[in-house]
C-alpha cells in the first residue's frame, strides 16, 4: 500500500521517518524539497506536486501548518482531493478548528473519499521517538482503516467521536498548553522582579499542583535562553486565535485566552514568531525590565 505525505516540516518530517522504519513506502511533498530530502530513498519518493502524490496513493496524511494552507492543498483548482481516488482516506493531523475539519469532511465526502482528523500533541523529540498521542475525529471503520498507521507513529489512539471533535480537543489541549505558559512565564517575570533568583523560581514552582508538569520541559530552553523550535510561537498564536473563533462560534466566551493570544501576537511583533512559544517567558521578561528602565 502506497502512502501520501504532505507537510513535512518539524512534526512532519519525524512521522514520516517513524511510517519509513515500519517499512511504510511513502510518496513525500513539501513546498521546501530540502525537507524532504532526508526520507528519499527505497522507501521515500518525492513528487512535484500535491495532485501528483494524491493521484498515487490510498491513503494520504497532511501536516500543515494552519487552516489557509490545508485548503489552498486540498481545494484549489489542482487540488489534492481533486485526485484522490473514491474510497481513499485523507488524514489531517494539522491542528485547525473544528468547523474547518467538518467544512474538509464535507469537501471529502462529495469525492467519496474518507475524512478522518488526527491532530497529535507532543514534541519533536517525542514525534521522533513514535511516541504521539492521536485525538481522532472519524467514523469508526475509517479509524480501524488507519489505526496501524497511527501506532506506527504513536502509542495512543483517543477516538474522541465523529468529524471535527479529534481537532475540538486538540484545541483544548493547545488552548491550556498556552495559557499555562504565558501565565507561568508572568509569575516568573514577577518572581525576578521581587528579587527571587530564577534558580530558586524554578526549583520551588515546578512540580507544584500549581503549575502544569509539561513546563518542567521549558526550563532548559528559559536558562540557556536558547528557543530553538520544538512548538514555534507563532503556531501556539494561531491556535489560540483558532479557539477564540470557535468561541465565537459556539457562543462560548474565552476572556482569559483572547487576552493570552494578543500578548503571543505582541511577541511576535518583537522577533519571537519562529522561537519556541516557551520564548513568551523572554518578551514578558523583556518587557518588565524594558519598563524598570
Amino acid at each position: 500500500m502506497k502512502i501520501g505525505f504532505i507537510g513535512l516540516g518539524i512534526m512532519g518530517s519525524r512521522m514520516a521517518t517513524n511510517l519509513q522504519k515500519h517499512g511504510c513506502s511513502l510518496v513525500m511533498f513539501n513546498r521546501t524539497r530540502a525537507k524532504a530530502e532526508p526520507l528519499l530513498g527505497p522507501c521515500g519518493t518525492f513528487s512535484d506536486s500535491a495532485a501528483k502524490v494524491a493521484d498515487q496513493v490510498e491513503i494520504l496524511f497532511t501536516m500543515l501548518a494552519k487552516p489557509d494552507a490545508v485548503e489552498e492543498m486540498a481545494l484549489r483548482a489542482n487540488g489534492f482531493l481533486n485526485y484522490l481516488r473514491p474510497n481513499a482516506v485523507w488524514v489531517d493531523c494539522s491542528s485547525v478548528n473544528p468547523s474547518f475539519s467538518k467544512k474538509m469532511a464535507a469537501a471529502a465526502k462529495t469525492r467519496q473519499i474518507h475524512f478522518v482528523d488526527a491532530p497529535v500533541t507532543g514534541s519533536a523529540e517525542v514525534a521522533a521517538d513514535g511516541k504521539l498521542v492521536f485525538w481522532v475525529g472519524a467514523e469508526d471503520g475509517d479509524l480501524e482503516t488507519i489505526r496501524s498507521l497511527l501506532l506506527c507513529m504513536g502509542t495512543k489512539i483517543v477516538h474522541v467521536g465523529g468529524h471535527g471533535m479529534g481537532t475540538s480537543l486538540k484545541m483544548v489541549i493547545n488552548l491550556l498548553m498556552g495559557n499555562a505558559m504565558a501565565a507561568f512565564a508572568e509569575g516568573m517575570a514577577l518572581g525576578e522582579g521581587l528579587g527571587i533568583s530564577r534558580k530558586v523560581l524554578f526549583d520551588s514552582l515546578l512540580g507544584l499542583p500549581a503549575v502544569a508538569p509539561f513546563l518542567a520541559t521549558k526550563r532548559n530552553n528559559i536558562e540557556s535562553g536558547n528557543y530553538d523550535p520544538e512548538f514555534p510561537l507563532r503556531w501556539m498564536q494561531k491556535d489560540l486565535h483558532l479557539a477564540s473563533v470557535s468561541g465565537y462560534e459556539t457562543d462560548v466566551a474565552l476572556p482569559v485566552t483572547s487576552v493570552t493570544k494578543e500578548v503571543y501576537r505582541l511577541a511576535i511583533r518583537e522577533g519571537h514568531a519562529i522561537e519556541d512559544f516557551s520564548a513568551i517567558y523572554d518578551y514578558l521578561t523583556t518587557t518588565h525590565q524594558t519598563e524598570l528602565r
